[in-house]
Parts: structure tokens; sequence; C-alpha cells
């Protein structure tokens, strides 16, 4: 009898069915995530104390003045986002003819084959694949056998490598968004270009890529946000340092919490304007 008068009661007040399906997730939302932030974005106002080495918890903007003003501290964060660029124009050259191969041409087995090929990568764990990367660019490694007969070598460690392997990582999540957005096309417009005697190179650069834009723009958040914060891939084929690299030094070795913060503010601030040019671009109207 209470099950059946609960659920007459939501039934006559549909707000407070909804209410109690929404808040669970949106108190989980805003006391896990948002907390978190508003927790790291505290503390990147703090400082550390010269003399005593601890945490001074005084409001105060001396971390960001110490993040900005320090050249080596501006060169990180220059080198992560120009490295977050190059990743994200990679993925997007090789994902455009993969998507658009999928979606406007491949039969369907074909399309399962190449779905499975994209997705087959994302089943791997993370550490398996960099550590493979990590084989295959080393001295001995495969990939310096195959270029020696040519008196060629791979580019070892560094930061090329390091833009392969991110590019390697984060293509899938390019690949599925543009492909998305390819089969929305419709073939209409297709047929209206190529009967106005448009050529099939025309018709991608002024039809197929406009209209792909919003999937290259989905893809891009991934591939440039997880560049940003990834602190693995560098640290295990190259000894160049990155954002993500300071923050977890700064966390577990150096002890310098406000320090890690105010640099970890540095990705949320600049995907927050890259979503808002996005958005005033007109990039998520057809999303």
């Amino acid at each position: 009898m209470k099950l059946r008068a609960a659920s007459t009661f939501f039934y006559r007040r549909p707000y407070w069915y909804l209410a109690l399906l929404l808040v669970p997730p949106l108190l989980w939302f805003g006391t896990v995530y948002l907390g978190s932030l508003f927790a790291l974005l505290a503390q990147s106002f703090y400082r550390i104390d010269d003399f005593t080495a601890q945490v001074v918890r005084e409001p105060t903007l001396a971390t960001y003045k110490q993040l900005v003003t320090q050249p080596a501290n501006i060169d990180i964060v220059v080198r992560t986002v120009i490295m977050a660029i190059a990743v994200t124009v990679a993925c997007a050259v090789i994902a455009l003819p993969i998507a658009t191969y999928m979606a406007r041409y491949a039969s369907g087995r074909m399309k399962a084959f190449f779905y499975v090929g994209v997705m087959l990568p994302m089943w791997t764990s993370y550490l398996v694949k960099v550590y493979a990367w990590r084989t295959i660019l080393s001295e001995e490694g495969i990939l310096n056998w195959a270029l020696d007969p040519f008196g060629l070598s791979g580019p070892g460690f560094g930061n090329v490598a390091t833009w392969l392997v991110f590019s390697y990582l984060w293509l899938p999540f390019m690949i599925l968004p543009v492909y998305a957005g390819m089969e929305r096309i419709p073939n209409s417009l297709l047929d209206a270009a190529g009967d106005l005697g448009a050529r099939p190179g025309p018709i991608f650069r002024h039809v197929i890529l406009p209209l792909a834009l919003p999937g290259v723009v989905a893809g891009s958040i991934f591939t440039f946000s997880l560049t940003l914060g990834d602190y693995i891939t560098p640290q295990l084929v190259s000894s160049t340092q990155f954002i993500g690299n300071v923050v977890y030094v700064n966390v577990g070795v150096a002890n310098n919490l406000p320090l890690a913060a105010a640099f970890a503010t540095v990705p949320v601030a600049i995907m927050l304007v890259y979503l808002l040019i996005a958005r005033r671009m007109g990039a998520f109207e057809s999303l």
C-alpha cells in the first residue's frame, strides 16, 4: 500500500518526480565535480612561504604572478598549447578522409570493419599503448630497424615522439565525431553539387567540410583538452616538461600545491575560451 501511495503521489505531482530523479546526479555534479574545481581554484590563490616551505592560506595573486612572470613557466604553457594544436591538426587531417570514406563510400561490411578498427585501440590499456610506442621509438626499436637499410633513423624520444604518440592515442576521439557529422550530410546536397559540375575536391572543401565542422570541433575538444592535461606520455617518451608534468611534480614531489593548482587552471581557462569562440562561430548549432 505504501508503494502504491507513493506511486500515486508522484503520478499526480510530476515535478516532484522530476526533482527526485535530478537531485542525486546534481548533488554529485555539484559536490564532486564543481566542488573539486572550486577547491582547486581556491588553492591557486595561496602561496608557499619561502622560509618554511609551508602553504600560507591567505588570498594572494603571488602564485599567478610567479606563473606569468617566470620565463620557464611561460615556456611550459606555450609548449603545451603548441603541442595540443599540433596534435589536434594532425588528428583532424587524418580523421577527415577516414571519416569521409566510412560515411560516404564504404559498404556495410567495410564500414563495420573501419568502425571496429577505430574502436579497437580504445579497448586497450592506455599504459600498454604508450609503452608499446616507447618500445617502437627506442634506439633498438622496430622503427629504427625498419629505417636502417635506407640510412635513416627514427625521431627517438622528444617532442616529435610525444606528438606521434598523442596523435595515435587521441585519433579515435576525432574520427568518431567527424564520422557522425559526415553521416548527417544529406546525399541530395552532394548530388546537387555534382549536377552543377563541381568536382570531388571542391565538393569536399565547399560542401562536406563546412557541414562536418561541428564534428571536427567536437573531436578537437577531446584531442586538445586531453593533450593539455596529460603527463604520462611526455614522461615516458620525452624529457620535456608540459603542464601535466609540472602539476604532477609539484603535487607529488615538490609539495607546491598552489603552483600546481595555478598551472592546472590554465587548461581550464584555455578550454573555456575555446568553447566560447567555437559557440560564437556557430560550431555547436547542428551538434
